[in-house]
């Protein structure tokens, strides 16, 4: 769903403007916390004069620390009448601390026409990251401003239509507002694929969007139905999907710049809902699943986004598609499938079926397509979930640059990774008496490693190459609305990726 919140540079000073929620910084120093009147038209003394109290007291009043995201209101009069002037934290200006403030504003001006804040007070000329602080801060107002509805009628404070950046300059605050404003559309179109329900949500449904939005992207697109799945040997995307009466699909998108840096290959999970196959899920668990195609959104978001925002590597989304049911024609707990690059697999538990797909889908992007990268995203794990909680994607990698890469790309983005280890004693557990693999371990010598288990059961289709698995089953999911976070789908790790893939050299 389009934004209802849209980011306006604007010129002039906020002693111009016409918002009925004017907002002030009050960043941390250290002497304490003060208010940044930078860009407002007034000098401190003069607008002081204008308030219930001197700004010192106002802070002292209401206990502000500076803390990003902090907020207090009052009605002030600043020459046109009565307005509400919020007292915002953003902590020391630097993205993270943006990002929360924006996302703090645009929540506090919920049912107002219009806010805004003056753009020098948030990062002045000639501030490291000043732009990257700017585009922090449109993206937090925006993505706290999502919504995803499917009501008759809407109750409740709508989005502040828009958020003035009031600059009196040159408009160089519209960059990096286009910036941040391309890196939150991208995640709100994951979101909006995430939180579509199942009913209609299945892998054709899915792959149509892909084409769609491949399409105005200016991506080349190509889809594979079932039959010719099956007739090309994408034996595990099959084996997933012959349980439910809506057949699988893969879907490729191809970016391709003039004289590209590299080849990178995205790979997301795309299971459109999963019962957990003949192996059911428990009733609480499965309430979840339309959100289990989370890295085919995210995916899906990051390609759409990589000619606005001038990526100069060549990228290949691979989106392997299929519904994980129960039937008489689902796969069992034993059969032994064979993948797209001849290596056989005994299914050994049916509801570990995210890492099949992919499997299929790397193999291919190793046969096919020449990829010096390949980058998984997945829901895959509870173990993931278990291990690092709600706030942190897990990474597993076999190449030290490409995870730092990634890592650093999740810091800018406030999206946090932490790299998890490829324990080499683990593999063995992978072993089948029957087929090549099992798709979960065999053994419990070494307890349930069930995320770095998948793990290294994914690398084993990566062919060498400089390969990284990002396991969002934790920060995937929100259970309610925190900052910059919606309930529903977060779309987590759309932006990194794109961090990551416009810096890549």
């Amino acid at each position: 769903m389009p934004f209802a919140t849209e980011i306006h540079p604007a010129p002039g000073t906020l002693a111009d403007s016409a918002a009925d929620l004017v907002a002030i910084p009050v960043r941390t120093d250290s002497d304490g916390p003060v208010a940044v009147t930078t860009g407002t038209g007034w000098s401190p003394e003069a607008l002081d004069t204008r308030l219930p109290a001197p700004f010192a007291d106002l802070i002292a009043h209401y206990e502000l620390t500076g803390k990003p995201g902090e907020t207090a209101t009052f009605p002030a009069d600043l020459g046109r009448g009565l307005v509400r002037l919020a007292l915002l934290g953003t902590g020391a200006g630097v993205p993270d601390d943006l990002r929360a403030a924006g996302a703090a504003l645009a929540r506090l001006a919920k049912g107002r026409e219009r806010a805004a804040i003056a753009a020098p007070s948030l990062a002045e000329e000639g501030q490291t990251g000043r732009d990257a602080a700017l585009a922090a801060f449109a993206e937090g107002a925006l993505l706290a401003s999502y919504t995803f509805s499917m009501k008759s009628a809407e109750k409740g404070p709508r989005p502040v239509p828009a958020i003035d950046l009031v600059a009196d300059d040159d408009g160089t605050a519209a960059d990096p507002v286009r910036r941040g404003t391309a890196l939150a559309r991208a995640t709100a179109l994951a979101r909006d694929l995430i939180n579509t329900p199942s009913l209609e949500k299945d892998p054709a449904w899915l792959a149509g969007r892909a084409e769609e939005i491949g399409t105005e992207a200016g991506l080349d697109v190509e889809v594979w139905d079932e039959e010719r799945l099956e007739r090309e040997g994408f034996g595990a995307i099959i084996a997933v999907g012959q349980g439910s009466v809506r057949p699988p699909r893969m879907v490729k998108l191809s970016y391709r710049p003039e004289n590209p840096t590299s080849h990178v290959v995205l790979v997301g999970k795309g299971i459109t809902f999963d019962t957990g196959g003949l192996q059911i899920k428990p009733t609480d668990n499965m309430m979840l699943m339309k959100t289990d195609m989370s890295g085919s959104a995210v995916v899906l978001g990051v390609v759409s986004a990589l000619a606005e925002l001038g990526a100069r590597a060549s990228v290949t989304g691979l989106i392997p598609l299929a519904e994980n049911s129960v039937s008489g024609s689902a796969q069992r707990p034993s059969d032994v499938i064979t993948t797209y690059n001849g290596r056989t697999v005994e299914v050994l538990n049916t509801d570990a079926e995210g890492r099949l797909v992919m499997a299929d889908a790397m193999a291919y992007a190793v046969e096919e397509l020449d990829a010096d990268t390949i980058v998984d995203v997945a829901t895959l794990t509870g173990a993931a979930k278990l291990a690092l909680g709600t706030q942190t994607g897990a990474l597993f990698s076999t190449d030290d640059a490409l995870a730092e890469a990634l890592a650093a790309a999740g810091r800018a983005s406030g999206e946090e990774l932490w790299r998890m280890p490829l324990v080499e004693e683990y593999r063995d557990t992978l072993d089948s008496p029957v087929a090549d693999l099992a798709n979960i371990g065999t053994t419990t010598d070494y307890g349930h490693p069930g995320a770095t288990e998948a793990a290294l059961f994914l690398r084993e289709f990566a062919g060498g190459l400089p390969w990284a698995h990002l396991d969002i089953a934790g920060p995937g999911r929100a259970t309610g609305d925190d900052g910059f976070i919606t309930k529903g789908g977060t779309g987590f790790s759309t932006r990194l990726l794109l961090r990551w893939l416009t810096a890549t050299p």
